[in-house]
Order: structure tokens, then sequence, then C-alpha cells
């Protein structure tokens, strides 16, 4: 599923709502906030992909127990947007999401490349600043981590 952005809310706040927890944290400068969809459309432990205001791409996740996350939606490794469709799991205490093309496995609150076909590489997806108030999940529209990949370019 895609959910393309039908608004920008700038008035909403920067924080999480107790309720769902912030896989990303929720500061981050002046990237406007973007509304998603109801928190409760939101299945969890799948993945959504967003279009962002700029044609970019996240994928916003809702893991089994409730917290949210948003990472970059293209696929480091082969180029493809393909994270939202990945399998979420976690290692060593920390949610993930593992590629559907290569299996490479990414830390959902850092986008950082834990395990891969060889072990851990040096790809990252870019972390985005998701949180939920009342009831709408919102990220902000520029990434909070500042990969290689972060605007949609190949290591």
């Amino acid at each position: 599923m895609t959910i393309e952005m039908d608004s920008v809310r700038t008035d909403a706040p920067g924080g999480s709502d107790s309720s769902s927890g912030s896989g990303a944290g929720s500061g981050s400068g002046g990237a406007r906030p973007v509304r998603v969809c109801k928190y409760d459309t939101l299945t969890p432990g799948r993945g959504v992909a967003v279009l962002m205001p700029d044609r970019s791409q996240a994928a916003v996740f809702r893991t089994l127990d409730g917290r949210l996350f948003a990472v970059g939606n293209l696929d480091p490794a082969t180029g493809a947007y393909v994270i939202s469709r990945g399998l979420t799991g976690s290692r060593e205490g920390a949610a993930t999401v593992a590629s559907p093309m290569l299996k490479h496995v990414y830390d959902l609150a850092t986008g950082r490349c834990v395990d891969g076909p060889a072990g851990p590489e040096p790809f990252t997806l870019p972390t985005f600043s998701v949180y939920c108030d009342n009831g709408v999940v919102y990220l902000r529209s520029a990434p909070e981590t500042d990969s290689p990949n972060a605007a949609g370019g190949t290591p």
C-alpha cells in the first residue's frame, strides 16, 4: 500500500503520543510535519510506503508492540523502492526490517544495516521523525539522518 500525503500540517506538535511510542524521535530542526494516516490503519508488524511532498519515499512501520518508525523506502543495495514491504523483526532488542530483495536487515531506529548476505554491510537508510497526535501519524518531511542514500542515491 502506498499513501500519498493529503495535507501538510505546520502546527502539529513535535512530541510523540505516549500511546504509540516513537522510534526515531521527534526533533528534526525545521522539517515540516506531514500527515501520513490514522494510526489504526497501520497494521502491526507491517509497513506502508509514503510519497513525500518532494516526491521522495519513506516507509512507515507500526511494530507489534505499537511503536512507530520511519525510514527511507529506497533499498540502497538494489535501488528498488521496497523497504516498506520488508519483514519486521528484532535483533538484540532493536526493531528491524529485512529488505525483501537481498534480505539486508536494517535497524529501524538508526537505519544502519545490521546484517546482510555477507554479514553487516555499509548501507544506511535515512530515518525520519515519526509520531502520533490525536490518533493521526505524522512524520517530518526531511530525514533526520544524513546518509549517502538520503536523497535517493546509491552508495
